[in-house]
Formats: structure tokens, sequence, C-alpha cells
């Protein structure tokens, strides 16, 4: 008895299925990994004084960022949206220096440092 489909050609046939099926699926997920790679965002991060509060601010669509600065004085406000922001230090919630014009490239970082110590940045701000 010689049948076209038999059982013992079908289970391979299902194999190659299969195997074929995931070799696909792994191309498929290694496509979606490159894509959601790319970076649509950058950051801005650099030293100020250690307890202080670093915010950035886009100039055109106001989107906004903050982090503590940590205890060894070093900051970094991550996934920024592509554009100009002003960087502003802050003690207890109010402005003590600001960096205007900051570019904000994808991919990339800009250094913003804030060199002062804490009495000579409220020093500074008065000013």
């Amino acid at each position: 008895m010689n049948r076209i489909f038999s059982n013992h050609s079908s289970s391979r046939r299902h194999g190659r299925n299969l195997a074929l099926a995931m070799v696909i699926g792994a191309f498929a997920m290694a496509g979606a990994t490159a894509v959601n790679a790319q970076s649509t965002s950058g950051k801005v991060f650099g030293k100020a004084p250690a307890g202080y509060a670093v915010s950035a601010r886009s100039n055109t669509t106001g989107t906004h960022r903050q982090a503590k600065v940590d205890s060894s004085g070093r900051y970094s406000l991550r996934e920024l949206p592509v554009g100009t922001y002003t960087v502003t230090l802050k003690d207890d919630g109010h402005a003590v220096m600001k960096h205007l014009n900051v570019p904000v490239i994808v991919g990339r970082g800009s250094e913003v440092d804030f060199d002062c110590t804490p009495d000579k940045c409220a020093e500074t701000a008065s000013k």
C-alpha cells in the first residue's frame, strides 16, 4: 500500500514546517530587537553639589525631567527627546543656576556642570 500521505511523511513534513516557523520567528525577534535598540533621545549629565536637584525643560515642547544629585556630585537626565533645553540647578525647589540652550542630540549626551560649592551657588544666583 503506497499512500501519498502516510503518517511517516506527514510527521516529517510537520517537523520541517515547525523548524521553518522557529527560524522565521527567531529572525523576526532579532529584527524587532534591532528596531527597539535605535535611540530617538539623548541625555544631559554632569557635576553639581550633592543633595541638590537638576532639571531640564525643553524650550519648544515643555518636556521636563528632574534628577537628584548623588553623594558623589553626579547626575544624569536620560531619555530626553531631541531639542534645546534649559538646565536648572535647584535647592529645595528654588532655581539657583541655569544653563540656557543646551542641545540634546539623538543617542548622545551633553555635559552640563554646575561648578559651585553649596554656599557659592546661592551667592551666584543672587547676582
